[in-house]
């Protein structure tokens, strides 16, 4: 009787392994699918990972927030203490897409047909009392991984001209990159599963 019950345990644990998995692809590929599509401008940083291949560490146009855009900062607040933000974009005229405005947790109102909310993170250590400084909020979207071979080509290509991401923005902020752009061609689209 107490193998039969172990063979059950383990088939239990196995299926909610899997279906844990496969709702964490689902989300994603909801996100990528139904998601709102915004263009950031970015900027290479290093192309290469040992373990993983060829990517393309992301420096983009949302990677600094200024303070100034942060519209609740409590009075006296000198640093960040590891939080949620949520960064308003507009589109600017070259189709990318720029921060307008910030909070910390949520936007007081929805974005508007022509903007768009992403969530990101803020490490504890950031000095908010400065107008002038900035914060570097994390996204999760700082690495596109590439087939192998192709990443000290794009990063030379990306020094003379434009490139961006396009990414999938979920209903509550959540990005996912969805290509890499070169201009208005995408070299590498992210597939679905």
């Amino acid at each position: 009787m107490t193998g039969k019950r172990l063979i059950i345990a383990a088939l239990v644990l196995g299926l909610v392994q899997v279906g844990f998995l496969s709702w964490i692809i689902a989300g994603r590929a909801a996100i990528l699918r139904n998601g709102k599509e915004v263009l950031l401008k970015i900027e290479p940083v290093d192309p290469r990972d040992l373990l993983r291949g060829d990517y393309i560490a992301i420096g983009n146009n949302i990677s600094r927030i200024p303070v100034k855009l942060i519209a609740n900062i409590p009075q006296g607040k000198l640093s960040s203490d590891d939080t949620s933000i949520v960064v308003r974009l507009k589109k600017g005229a070259e189709g990318y897409w720029q921060p307008t405005a910030a909070w910390f947790g949520q936007a007081p109102a929805p974005a508007g047909p022509d903007e768009a909310d992403i969530a990101g993170h803020v490490a504890e250590g950031w000095g908010l009392r400065d107008p002038e400084a900035t914060i570097a909020p994390e996204y999760g979207i700082d690495r596109f991984y590439l087939p192998e071979g192709e990443g000290m080509a794009i990063q030379t290509d990306m020094r003379v001209r434009p490139f961006g991401i396009k990414l999938a923005l979920s209903a509550n902020g959540t990005p996912q990159i969805k290509a890499l752009m070169d201009g208005d061609k995408a070299l590498f689209e992210e597939p679905l599963y």
